[in-house]
């Protein structure tokens, strides 16, 4: 239904395979136990040129599409790994990609395609506004040849490893504008220029191995440059960008239902109980079958989402349903998992437990089940608007 070279995308899959094989359980494992970041895995990644995959061949990179991305994401995750250390560097650039100048693309892009840059964090959250973005209160005031920020975000993951920022502020202030989604501005953070002169970051301890911090901004002075697009216009900008984002999202989900699916496949085999497999047990063999039907399902979602977006067809209805169809399927199957394991499962050597952790993120982030269900019900049904 959604043509794609079938070829080529099982040739990236095995690409990303024979890297991953370098970095096995016990090296997952291991970061998660450090609550440490994989800058080995993240720096053989970008080497290769994976996380460069959707940069086009003139700034450096290969020119692919969200198809080809989202498979290499789908790929980390299968093989045991955690994408979430890596996906902003992908689905991050498209605002500079779509929006930015074309001096802005040729300074910035070719230096990320080869790993000189990371563009890894997106600040849009805050802690009073949360998914309700139109009410955010950090402030760009236009002094000059500058913007001075103040406000605050949380949530931003991967400050410690990344470059550059992108972040949505308000240019002009709520009561000022004719539609609440207008006055809100895009702008590309030099981090090592603003960490300690403006910008504090405050790292959140979490359940899962997900480098997340709150940031505060205090009279933070960027150059007038870093405005990408036009002023006014960056609510839309960002929207344009999670598109893409909960499509690759979905991906990640796929590949970690499709780890668990495998895992509990192979545990019941080998498991004997009662003088045989567990897996002959129906109780046991359903529930399995059962995720791996859903997954399968969440993945022509996924498939459908990446033609309207390559195809610069309106994504949003795709995108929205294959994260809440993928996201849901990978918590059920990391369930099935877990149960097939037994008591096993909750043990750290069979990994089970750290990918269980890492993948109920996405029933939250980046947008939680429940906003997915009203978008549906407002844009695809015609419901009253519910909040």
């Amino acid at each position: 239904m959604f043509a794609h070279d079938t070829e080529a995308l099982e040739a990236i899959r095995d690409g990303v395979r024979s890297l991953c094989s370098h970095y096995d359980a016990a090296y997952w494992r291991g970061v998660d136990e450090r609550k440490a970041f994989p800058e080995e895995f993240v720096a053989a990644l970008t080497e290769a040129g994976w996380l460069a995959a959707m940069i086009p061949e003139e700034y450096g990179g290969s020119g692919l599409g969200l198809n080809e991305a989202s498979v290499i994401l789908e790929e980390v995750n299968r093989c045991g790994g955690n994408s979430g250390t890596v996906h902003g560097q992908m689905y991050n650039m498209f605002t500079l990609l779509r929006h930015g100048s074309e001096e802005q693309k040729q300074h910035f892009l070719p230096k990320i395609a080869a790993g000189e840059l990371r563009l890894q964090s997106m600040g849009v959250t805050e802690p009073t506004t949360g998914t309700d973005t139109t009410k955010i209160k950090t402030t760009a005031v236009r002094q000059g040849d500058k913007y001075v920020i103040n406000g605050q975000k949380v949530w931003i993951s991967r400050i410690q490893h990344s470059d550059l920022m992108i972040l949505l502020a308000r240019t002009t202030p709520l009561d000022q504008v004719q539609r609440k989604s207008e006055g809100m501005s895009i702008f590309l953070v030099d981090l090592h220029a603003a960490i300690g002169n403006g910008l504090t970051v405050q790292p959140i301890a979490n359940m899962v191995n997900h480098e997340t911090n709150e940031l505060f901004f205090d009279n933070l002075e960027i150059p007038a440059d870093s405005l990408i697009g036009e002023e006014g216009k960056g609510f839309r900008y960002i929207l344009d960008g999670l598109n893409a984002e909960r499509t690759l999202i979905a991906a990640e989900c796929i590949g970690d239902g499709r780890w668990f699916i495998e895992k509990a496949s192979d545990y019941a085999r080998s498991r004997e109980v009662f003088g045989r497999p567990i897996g002959q047990n129906q109780g046991v063999q359903f529930p399995i079958a059962q995720a791996h039907i859903e997954i399968e399902a969440a993945d022509l979602m996924r498939w459908r989402a990446c033609h309207e977006y390559d195809n610069g067809l309106p994504a949003g209805a795709s995108a929205n349903m294959a994260k809440y169809l993928a996201a849901e399927a990978s918590w059920k199957a990391a369930n099935v998992c877990l149960q097939t394991h037994g008591g096993f499962g909750f043990a750290s050597e069979y990994d089970v437990e750290r990918k269980f952790r890492e993948t109920r993120l996405y029933q939250v982030a980046p947008i939680s089940t429940n906003l997915i269900l009203s978008y549906v019900a407002e844009h695809l049904l015609e419901l009253p608007r519910s909040f």
